[in-house]
This record gives structure tokens, sequence and C-alpha cells, in this order.
């Protein structure tokens, strides 16, 4: 159980382990929920608008729009602390949004149909493996060491790809990257728990601008995945 009541700074707290734990992991699981929406809505709209394609693929701008969600990964991760939580979410929404022009490539490589079903393919991996990382009594540190590591590997090897244009690593990755992304999942969701017991008795700004961040996270994990998952199953036009 948990009660809501005033700090000594004014601030609102939210006291009782598992209240902070359902409270924050909710709000954690909402804003990720709407990013989502905005993704794919903004990838949709770009995907659907001849013209706008062709102000982002045809022109430079795709690298501008690379670097601009880079560097709100950067703001987001490095400078919470010293954001409002209002301009936390704003920086979260436009991510999100910009992030959809870039992934509306997708809607032009491959089929609505084969998107929607990996898509829900992806919610249910992602659903089930939440749930692990959350519920199991094994400390998944070391997973998540083994998966960042992993991470390194694949950026390095999709990179040279871009080169080699081979078949073979092509496929490599793509599996790689489904393994990798599903035990992120499952870590990032066990961190994050850990980390609604540290937040018991601060501020509700501390709790909004940590949820900004788990949501960023579980995000980024959940698109990688699908990405991933989109290069196996999908089926291109």
């Amino acid at each position: 159980m948990y009660k809501i009541g005033d700090n000594n700074q004014g601030g609102m707290i939210i006291q009782g382990r598992s209240g902070v734990l359902s409270a924050f992991m909710n709000r954690v699981y909402m804003l990720m929920s709407v990013a989502l929406v905005l993704t794919g809505a903004s990838a949709y709209y770009v995907s659907v608008t001849p013209s706008v394609q062709q102000a982002i693929f045809g022109s430079g701008l795709v690298w501008g729009l690379v670097v601009a969600t880079l560097l709100l990964v950067v703001v987001l991760s490095g400078a919470i602390n010293k954001m409002s939580p209002t301009m936390a979410m704003l920086a979260f929404v436009a991510y999100s949004l910009l992030n959809g022009l870039m992934l509306s490539s997708l809607f032009i490589i491959y089929t609505q149909e084969s998107i929607a079903s990996v898509f829900f393919i992806c919610a249910a991996t992602f659903f089930a493996l939440s749930i692990y990382g959350t519920f199991t009594k094994r400390d998944l540190t070391g997973l998540g060491g083994f998966m960042k590591v992993g991470l390194v590997g694949l950026i390095i090897a999709s990179i040279a790809n871009m080169f080699l244009q081979m078949p073979s690593i092509y496929w490599m990755t793509s599996y790689v990257g489904v393994a990798v992304f599903a035990g992120l999942i499952a870590y990032d969701t066990q961190k994050l728990k850990d980390m609604a017991g540290e937040l018991d008795g601060q501020g509700s700004d501390m709790i909004a601008r940590y949820s900004i961040i788990g949501a960023l996270q579980l995000y980024l994990d959940f698109v990688n995945l699908f990405i991933y998952l989109l290069r196996i199953f999908g089926r291109r036009k």
C-alpha cells in the first residue's frame, strides 16, 4: 500500500516501496506507450505523404534528423536532473516524433500487413520479457553486461556491413540483434524495478524525471527489437 503526502519542501512524495514500484512502473509503461504511438503516427504520416518523403530522404535532411535524435538522447540521459519534468517530457515527445520520421522508411520497404503482424509479435515478446524482468529472483546484472558487449559488437558489424554488403552478416546481425534486445528488455525492466525502490521518499519531480528516462530506455529496446524482428519476418513490397 502507499499514500501520498507532503515532504518538507512542500512537494509530494509516494511512501511505501510497493506503492512507489507500482506508480513508477505504471508511469514508465504509459510514457513508453505514448511515445510508440507518436512514433507510429509520425512514421505513417510520412509514408503516405510523398512530398515529405522526398524532403527527408531525397536530401540531406535525414542526416540532420539522425544528429537531432542523438542529441536529444544525450540531453535526456545526461542532463535529466537539470531539466524540469515539463522540459524533459517535451524532449521525449520531440524525440519520439523525430524518430518516427526516420522509421517511416520501414513503411516504404515493408508491407503494412507484415509491419502490423511483426509489431504484435514484438509487443507479446516485450510483455513476456518485461514480466520476467519484474518478477524473477535472479540477478540479471551479468546478463545486462553480456548484452551490452553484444550490442557493441552488433553496432560494429552493422557499420562494417554498410560497406561490405554481405547477406550473411545481414542475417547474422538480425538474429543477434533480436537476442541482444530481448536480453536488454528483461535486464532494463529489473533495473527500473530496483530504481523504484531507491526513489522511495523522493519528490514527485524526481520520480517524473526518472520515469521519462525509464520510458526512453524501454522504448529504445522495443523499437530496436521490432526493427530486427522485421528484418527477419517482414515481407518486402
